[in-house]
């Protein structure tokens, strides 16, 4: 029990002693001295203590997510024959695609593969025939959509990769949402 005791003494006079060397190193102002947001006075904060700063660490792993991402070119046909084009980050899905850009692709399970709400028709065979093949899954729900083709897939399965950027998808007339007809859900 003494021994314990030692130890843990020890252990907490070296946690001190840890304590009062860090708060002698030099610091820059806080972000009250100088009446700026957080992550300006993140940034003047001399290197060493940047590692504690969780915001400016954010915004430059988020500069560096814009900068290094690669993209790809997709085209969305509407039912009107409307073209849209858009640069999809490789990785992500046509579903989570076209909700970004504001494109009516319903997606009423949110990617789940309970639906076929986001049944998209590929317009190139060759782009269709990069693709992965669809699983078990996704055909079960295909048979589901509507206006079924050769070259229909559900939106949230394919995904971007940079062998079919230029891919042009075509959304179908109607979808059939068995949860409310004509519903469309808003992504969250």
């Amino acid at each position: 029990m003494c021994a314990r005791i030692m130890f843990i003494s020890k252990f907490s006079k070296l946690g001190a002693h840890a304590v009062k060397s860090l708060l002698k190193a030099p610091t820059a102002p806080t972000s009250r001295t100088l009446n700026v947001p957080l992550t300006q006075s993140c940034k003047i904060r001399p290197p060493m203590h940047e590692r504690f700063c969780t915001t400016a660490a954010a915004e430059k792993n988020l500069e560096k997510d814009d900068k290094d991402t690669e993209k790809i070119s997709v085209t969305f046909v509407d039912k009107d024959g409307e073209e849209k084009q858009i640069k999809v980050p490789v990785g992500m899905s046509m579903l989570e695609a076209a909700h970004e850009n504001d494109i009516d692709l319903e997606g009423a399970c949110e990617g789940s593969l309970a639906c076929s709400t986001c049944h998209v028709i590929v317009m190139d065979v060759e782009q269709y025939n990069k693709l992965e093949d669809p699983t078990d899954e996704e055909n079960d729900m295909l048979d589901l959509a509507f206006g079924l083709t050769e070259t229909s897939r559900l939106g949230c399965q394919i995904i971007a990769k940079p062998e079919i950027d230029g891919i042009r998808l075509a959304i179908p007339a109607a979808t059939r949402n068995f949860a409310v007809d004509g519903f469309k859900p808003k992504p969250h």
